[in-house]
């Protein structure tokens, strides 16, 4: 296994690598997955999610060399504080949804196709995470193609909604939007690869439902108008204290989604 205190491009598709960022937590999981796109004997590469600002993490990005082409999929700092800096060591513009993470470059539109070092790759507006969460579709990207999810779909375990600035209407939404691709690879930027976009689409929205259920229930026994921590130590009692935050403010979104103050 890659040691995390020096971390090598290890193969995810047929045509991405990633290196692993030294910046385990509850939250990052193993670390952030920054992506090294390209096609075969290119020359060149697109880099998505350059993630900290870890002076060796970035030097090994920028070492691949040819890096034309800097992307991320959403605002967070584990995936945007490196990015001035990469840019800095290769010269390649960054590109985010939100401007104020671009540098050099335009922001991102949704549908556009963006060809660089050698292959073509759309984006995917998929806010509920965060407001400015999108994905990338690589529908050459092997025998059915695979899409980088970011932060809207992980590895393993599931996706905290940033509320209020992420919301649950919008997160449903975006997961019909990646269902539709049917069974594209998962190229997420926590854990590992899954086979199936489809299929995971599948399970998220089962365990976002099944979560809804069981704040119902519990405002059935607390009162319509209960506060987020009293739905949030019925609903999940046994949470980490490390992840309380987060278990709060999926809560807290999840409460706006029923009391319908979601948009959805």
């Amino acid at each position: 296994m890659t040691s995390a205190s020096s971390p090598v491009l290890q193969r995810s598709s047929a045509l991405s690598q990633f290196i692993l960022a030294p910046n385990p937590g509850p939250m990052s999981l193993d670390g952030t997955n920054s992506y090294v796109i390209s096609a075969p004997d290119a020359g060149a590469s697109v880099v998505v999610d350059p993630g900290p600002a870890d002076e060796g993490h970035l030097r090994r990005l920028a070492a691949v060399g040819g890096v034309e082409l800097i992307l991320v999929t959403h605002r967070h700092a584990d995936h945007t504080a490196g990015s001035v800096r990469l840019r800095e060591l290769t010269g390649a513009p960054v590109r985010a949804a939100d401007p104020r993470y671009c540098h050099g470059g335009e922001p991102l539109r949704d549908g556009e196709i963006i060809e660089a070092a050698g292959i073509s790759l759309q984006v995917v507006a998929t806010p509920g995470h965060t407001s400015d969460s999108v994905c990338f579709h690589l529908p050459d990207d092997g025998a059915h193609g695979s899409v980088l999810t970011g932060d809207t779909i992980l590895g393993r375990g599931t996706t905290v909604l940033d509320y209020p600035d992420g919301a649950l209407g919008d997160y449903l939404t975006s997961l019909d939007r990646l269902e539709a691709l049917g069974g594209a690879a998962v190229l997420p930027a926590h854990g590992p690869v899954l086979p199936s976009l489809e299929a995971v689409t599948g399970a998220y929205r089962a365990h976002r439902l099944e979560r809804l259920a069981q704040i119902r229930a519990a405002l059935t026994g607390l009162g319509p108008d209960a506060s987020v921590p009293a739905v949030t130590d019925a609903v999940y009692a046994d949470v980490d204290p490390s992840v309380r935050r987060a278990a709060e403010m999926s809560v807290a979104a999840q409460l706006d989604y029923l009391r319908g103050r979601s948009g959805a």
